[in-house]
């Protein structure tokens, strides 16, 4: 990855090409932290990245809980999430699998209204699986605090792989 003082002297363009989707189509967070340029460092960076997040107000906060494709079964989706789906092997489920995603994806998104999220990395499909059938389970309160937990921490993985490219 470019050094601290390379991403300070990118234009807005270039900068947005590389953090844009660090929050899942979320273009105008990036957007609001070039125009806080200088960063001192990388956690300068990403702590301000993630504290626009923060303290978004709900009704943005659903916005970017529903720009999150649903697993397994979404036909668009960023490179990110093909990749980070990909590597959780949740583009290869057997036809029950993929049959119990989309009733748990309908399901929750009625519930709930917006995407199952979870931050995919380093877990396998019935890791996921699993934590679909419980979290289906929570109340609305319990479960909005809990994707907001995953898409932060989606957010830091994406800016973890950027950083040590």
């Amino acid at each position: 990855m470019k050094s601290i003082n390379n991403i300070n002297q990118l234009n807005k363009s270039d900068f947005l090409s590389i953090f844009g989707n660090v929050f899942e189509k979320t273009e105008w967070i990036s957007e609001k932290v070039f125009e806080l340029k200088p960063f001192k460092d990388f956690n300068d960076l990403s702590s301000k990245l993630l504290d626009i997040y923060e303290n978004c107000h709900k009704e943005k906060i659903l916005i970017i809980f529903n720009s999150h494709p649903e697993l397994a079964v979404a036909k668009k989706m960023t490179n990110e999430s093909k990749l980070e789906q990909a590597g959780a092997n949740l583009n290869q489920c057997s036809s029950e699998e993929f049959e119990e995603f989309k009733k748990l994806n309908l399901e929750y998104k009625n519930k709930f209204g917006f995407p199952f999220i979870i931050a995919v990395k380093g877990k396998n499909k019935t890791e996921i699986l699993n934590n679909f059938r419980q979290r289906i389970l929570n109340d609305v309160e319990s479960e909005f605090k809990e994707a907001k937990k995953q898409v932060k921490k989606i957010a830091t993985f994406r800016l973890n792989e950027i950083i040590n490219q």
